[in-house]
């Protein structure tokens, strides 16, 4: 059954396909939800002001999916699903210039990308029907049966290994490094692409990653532009057509991935380095996104170092010492706990007094909370601002496709900025000393000069 909701959709695309500007008009929009027969799920926001319609197809097959030995299998199928499709029937085969030119010529866009969690298809095209059916047909190839030529993959395999040795000459590098592994333990989420990973991955691996992950059934697409119901769910059936069909049996549940584990003690990591920047990372795992704290920590982090120049860490680390140019604090939530981490560099003989004042910072303010003036500063800018979040399709589609990939209510947007103006000082504070224990911090400090 379709379900319907509104959603308060701001800013909308004027009618000019080149500059995509902005029209100032508020409008409401209904987001349609329903289920194919295949299993795949859709979610559509129907955007009438230009012909352009923005697809993406998610499945549960990011980064958490890979095995530990082949991290980076993911990424490695996401690479190579432009570099050329199979022939199927009357249609020949192409490789990655033809099928560049070929959507150069169509004047649309296909991507594939794979993050933490999932791995996603983008498809962005005009609603010509000719070019639309075109770009529908050729997106599906290369969803259900890319070529993945294996001297292609040697060679980019190459590549990246090179790139990976070149970053880790980089104190960032090494530094994040340190802390993902701390922070996870063994957890995918903080598996690392190495060229010892990437040697473990050949075009078989990635195929059979391929088809084991990329089926209909398991399929979340959201659409967003300027079709119909049913217009929307025949370019899904069609995107998705070419992909194997199930044996009758439904989607068969993937195998549960383990929880990120909490941290039991704190952990100081220093790492020797010759730079001219000491890099310093305090944190530890933090929220899932199904937290139902999720906005009271957003408008929390906002303050304390997510807002910019105007947050606390700034203040204290920045402009009453002159520490550092930048701090920040960010959660990073996914399926499972992402990382809460403050981020700064500094001199190097600086490096130990600007760790202390960021966690100093930081166990004062989880302790307690914000101030009523800072809270009332973070809400008219994140209200403020929440126009620019859904200001074009593209943004409005990543909405929509956070709303699908992590079932959240059809009518969040509707309630979102409702739902920030009505939090209080004692909820943030509260959210903040759930979600966050400063005595047991990973602490990482790369390139201290003492």
């Amino acid at each position: 059954m379709m379900k319907t909701k509104t959603i308060a959709a701001g800013a909308w695309l004027a009618c000019t396909l080149a500059g995509f500007g902005v029209n100032s008009a508020w409008a409401v929009l209904p987001i349609q939800h329903w289920q194919q027969a295949s299993g795949a799920k859709v979610w559509l926001v129907e955007s009438p002001s230009i012909p352009m319609v923005d697809i993406q197809v998610a499945f549960d097959a990011g980064a958490r999916r890979e095995p530990q030995d082949q991290a980076g299998l993911a990424t490695a199928l996401a690479m190579m699903t432009d570099k050329g499709v199979k022939a199927q029937g009357q249609q020949p085969a192409l490789d990655e210039n033809a099928l560049g030119e070929a959507w150069a010529d169509l004047g649309a866009s296909f991507d594939a990308g794979a993050g933490k969690d999932s791995f996603n298809y983008s498809l962005r095209s005009l609603t010509v029907p000719d070019l639309l059916q075109r770009s529908v047909q050729l997106a599906a190839r290369q969803i259900a049966h890319p070529s993945l030529p294996a001297d292609v993959w040697q060679r980019d395999r190459a590549r990246w290994s090179a790139s990976i040795a070149e970053s880790n000459t980089r104190p960032g590098t090494v530094a994040g490094r340190a802390f993902t592994q701390a922070v996870y333990g063994g957890h995918p989420y903080g598996w690392r692409t190495t060229e010892q990973t990437l040697a473990k991955i050949d075009v078989k691996a990635i195929r059979a990653f391929h088809d084991q992950y990329i089926q209909a059934c398991r399929a979340k697409v959201s659409v967003v532009g300027a079709v119909d119901k049913a217009q929307a769910d025949a370019l899904v059936t069609q995107l998705l057509s070419q992909l194997p069909k199930d044996d009758g049996k439904g989607c068969q549940p993937l195998p549960a991935v383990a929880e990120v584990p909490a941290l039991k003690a704190a952990q100081d990591v220093r790492i020797p380095f010759q730079s001219a920047q000491a890099q310093v990372l305090i944190g530890q795992p933090g929220i899932k996104r199904s937290d139902p704290d999720f906005l009271a920590l957003l408008v929390g982090d906002h303050i304390l170092g997510g807002g910019g120049l105007v947050s606390r860490l700034m203040e204290e680390v920045r402009e009453k010492r002159g520490l550092t140019y930048g701090v920040s604090s960010s959660f990073s939530p996914g399926l499972h706990a992402g990382a809460f981490v403050v981020s700064l560099q500094t001199r190097p003989d600086q490096a130990e007094q600007a760790r202390q004042v960021a966690q100093e910072t930081l166990a004062q303010f989880v302790a307690e909370g914000p101030t009523e003036q800072e809270l009332r500063d973070a809400k008219d800018n994140l209200i403020g601002s929440f126009a620019l979040r859904i200001d074009s399709n593209r943004k409005l589609l990543a909405n929509v496709a956070n709303i699908a990939w992590n079932d959240l209510p059809l009518d969040y947007l509707d309630h979102w900025t409702d739902k920030i103006e009505a939090l209080t000082v004692n909820d943030v504070r509260s959210a903040m000393q759930r979600a966050i224990q400063p005595d047991r911090m990973v602490t990482v400090v790369l390139g201290e000069k003492k």
